[in-house]
């Protein structure tokens, strides 16, 4: 992709139009006001053209005072905390300022006549598109923007930020997408930058064809509206972005447990054995889920009615699963098919997107084998409707209809699709698909979340939902699950990162499908393997694929490392618990890739599928077959759970593991809480979770939140523990 720089025409000439507490606007060459407004320390606004259209309430942080001076003839500075912006005129570009030092600021790739090859702040003449760019140092990185499946440092791309169907993860197109980057910066701080709007924005990342040396932003709306984010570390830039979305809510404890599913269960009876398998085999479980295939009819999806040849008695169905101590979570689209008397219905009360005359919009799916997202595979949805969640009354009506799903037993919801809608689409709210797409997916996700909210009984504990799109603020509706990875090392390795970069885009959890969700020929057993161990130490868990993903499926020795792992997971529980409330807390991700968690470190850096779980776990993931792994150990020391060696980090270690071994590390100072092996989250103690607490070293961090176990200080600069009666004490190195 090319850019015309001539196309745009540059903000120049400031000229005040005045200042208010919180900020000040003015006026430029191109008749365009810009405002400049602070949401806090370290978090400022600039916002340039027209404010017509919805804005969809991505943003919920407010505005916040901050101090405002003419600083030179040409020259504006707004501080807040430890920050500082400063804004010039001719043309208008800004510096972003921690503690007195630069951390990032508007291009600096100038021409032999003077000007910038790019504009620090433009639009095109005669179409809502706008450019802004800022200026990057040699090597200096660049993380986040969403679910992306390539290097985690996204330096040296063009990456769209527009939501469609991934069909895999091998490639650019995301269902996650997050217009918020970040860069640890320099020394003296680091910076991000996130641009509000619903519409498609492209990032020229240090991309060489416009320019290696700075980061260009091309978004297409009417306006363009940009935050920069300053602080000392880009921990600190991940809060203020998710402090100005809104941040993650708390997940049941249920969720954390392992969920199943596959394509298909094709009756109930299937999925009825299947649970009755599980607890037989020992496989600790939580969640069956039925797709859309096992529970409704093809033709009439999606219209909340169980398929009536296969679901005569649903709430028998479910009360048969249930038995098993297990959880039911149903799939669902926000498509209602022509072949259904609810599209007519739904039709009738302006409840669907309509074209141009007022007609319901039909869209009609691709059936091409070569990219069709059913790929020829899977039997394609009819043509349909689209549900126009941005009528109140169209969203209600589809929150209600949850109810009955609800009091038949369901559980959770797998909000699927989402990226279906048309540019010419046209929304109650007035505007049109091109600009309703990226967005429409949150619209949806927030309905289905705030279903389970207002339905599910109190003592489900938070409502959770299982979402494949998503857009800016996606945190807020929790959870996602991957895109769709292909069944193989590299499918493997891809799904990491997808996880890894959307944590770095402010999205605390994450779930892969378990041996992939396509492949041809069914993963072999290492490989299905290696996914499950990875798995343990994300967020959440799911089997998930075209054809069996249960673990007897792999072989008798599969099965038995499988239960091993998964027992290990349920006993992870109270860790993973605590490292969740964090995440609601800060926006830290469960998932924590090596920039984030180490952002000054070079050596760990580049290793791109390894990450932290929490604070106290090295994870480094197996992603090809042999059983061997590069492993960077990040400053300090680790100890490693299959030897209880302790090895002093700054190094690289070449590791080799048995099939039932994994490489993960306690990083010493911290103290792992481990709970009792179970069959379900139901069989954890509430009052009394822990059975073990593992001790890295000396342990000096805190156990706050058990009543079982807790460090504190001992006057000498130490720390002593206190544990109760039957919480056995494990120390891996230390006395």
């Amino acid at each position: 992709m090319m850019i015309d720089a001539a196309g745009f025409l540059r903000l120049d000439a400031l000229n005040s139009l005045g200042a208010t507490s919180t900020g000040a606007s003015f006026a430029t060459s191109t008749g365009d006001v810009l405002e400049v407004s602070c949401f806090g320390p370290g978090v400022f606004r600039l916002r340039a053209g027209p404010n017509t259209r919805p804005d969809y309430g991505l943003v919920l942080g407010k505005v916040k005072p901050c101090t405002f001076a003419q600083s030179a003839p040409d020259t504006w500075t707004f501080t807040s905390g430890d920050a500082t912006l400063e804004l010039s005129g001719s043309p208008v570009r800004f510096r972003l300022l921690w503690k007195g030092h630069p951390v990032t600021g508007s291009i600096t790739d100038r021409q032999i006549g003077g000007a910038t090859r790019l504009p620090a702040f433009g639009r095109v003449r005669a179409a809502p598109c706008w450019i802004a760019s800022l200026a990057l140092a040699s090597g200096e990185p660049v993380y986040g923007l969403g679910e992306k499946p390539g290097p985690l440092d996204k330096r040296g791309q063009i990456v769209h930020s527009q939501v469609e169907h991934a069909l895999g993860v091998q490639a650019g197109r995301s269902s996650k997408n997050v217009p918020f980057a970040w860069s640890p910066g320099t020394r003296h701080g680091a910076w991000g930058v996130f641009v509000n709007t619903p519409a498609q924005v492209v990032h020229g990342v240090g991309h060489s064809e416009w320019s290696h040396r700075s980061y260009a932003l091309v978004v297409d709306d009417e306006s363009l509206d940009l935050f920069v984010f300053a602080a000392s570390a880009p921990a600190a830039i991940v809060d203020h972005y998710v402090q100005l979305t809104g941040r993650a809510p708390p997940v049941p404890r249920w969720s954390l447990g392992l969920w199943v599913s596959r394509v298909t269960y094709r009756t109930p009876d299937e999925a009825v054995a299947v649970a009755a398998k599980l607890r037989s085999r020992k496989i600790p479980c939580d969640v069956l889920a039925l797709d859309g295939r096992a529970a409704w009819k093809v033709e009439t999806r999606f219209n909340f009615q169980w398929d009536p040849d296969r679901f005569p008695d649903p709430r028998a169905t479910l009360a048969s699963i249930k038995a098993h101590r297990l959880r039911v979570c149903v799939w669902e689209c926000p498509t209602v098919s022509v072949h259904d008397p609810l599209f007519q219905d739904l039709a009738q009360r302006h409840y669907l997107l309509t074209t141009d005359y007022g007609d319901p919009y039909v869209y009609r799916w691709d059936t091409d084998p070569a990219t069709a997202p059913f790929g020829g595979v899977l039997t394609p949805l009819p043509d349909s409707g689209i549900v126009d969640f941005t009528n109140p009354a169209a969203y209600a009506w589809w929150r209600d209809r949850h109810k009955a799903l609800i009091d038949d037993g369901v559980d959770a919801f797998e909000s699927s699709f989402g990226e279906q809608v048309p540019d010419d689409a046209v929304a109650f709210n007035g505007d049109r698909g091109v600009r309703l797409h990226n967005v429409y997916p949150q619209l949806y996700n927030q309905c289905v979340h705030d279903a389970t909210a207002r339905f599910l009984p109190k003592e489900a504990g938070p409502a959770i939902i299982w979402s494949r799109a998503g857009w800016s603020a996606s945190q807020r509706h929790p959870i996602s699950w991957g895109a769709n990875p292909q069944g193989d090392w590299e499918g493997l390795a891809a799904a990491i990162r997808c996880g890894l970069s959307l944590g770095m885009s402010g999205n605390p959890y994450y779930a892969s499908a378990i041996g992939g969700f396509y492949d041809g020929g069914g993963p072999d057993a290492e490989l299905y393997v290696r996914w499950l161990q990875a798995s343990v130490f994300m967020s959440h868990m799911r089997v998930h694929g075209m054809g069996e993903r249960e673990p007897w499926a792999f072989g008798a020795e599969a099965e038995a490392v499988a239960r091993k792992w998964l027992a290990f997971r349920y006993r992870l529980i109270p860790y993973v618990e605590r490292v969740v409330v964090q995440a609601t807390r800060t926006g830290l991700p469960v998932m924590r890739a090596m920039p984030l968690a180490f952002p000054g470190n070079a050596l760990t850096r580049t290793f791109e599928t390894q990450f932290l779980c929490g604070e106290a776990l090295l994870v480094a993931p197996i992603v090809a077959p042999g059983g061997e792994v590069e492993v960077a150990l990040p400053p300090g020391a680790w100890y490693d759970l299959n030897t209880r060696v302790r090895h002093a980090g700054r190094q690289v270690l070449r590791y080799r593991a048995s099939l039932d071994q994994f490489p993960v590390f306690g990083r010493e100072g911290h103290a792992l809480p481990l709970g009792r092996a179970v069959q379900h989250t139901g069989e954890i103690d509430a009052a009394a979770p822990l059975e073990q607490l593992w001790l890295f070293g000396t342990s000096s961090t805190s156990l706050d939140g058990f009543t079982q176990a807790r460090l504190e200080a001992d006057g000498e600069g130490g720390f002593t523990l206190r544990a109760s009666p039957g919480v056995e004490l494990v120390r891996f190195g230390g006395e």
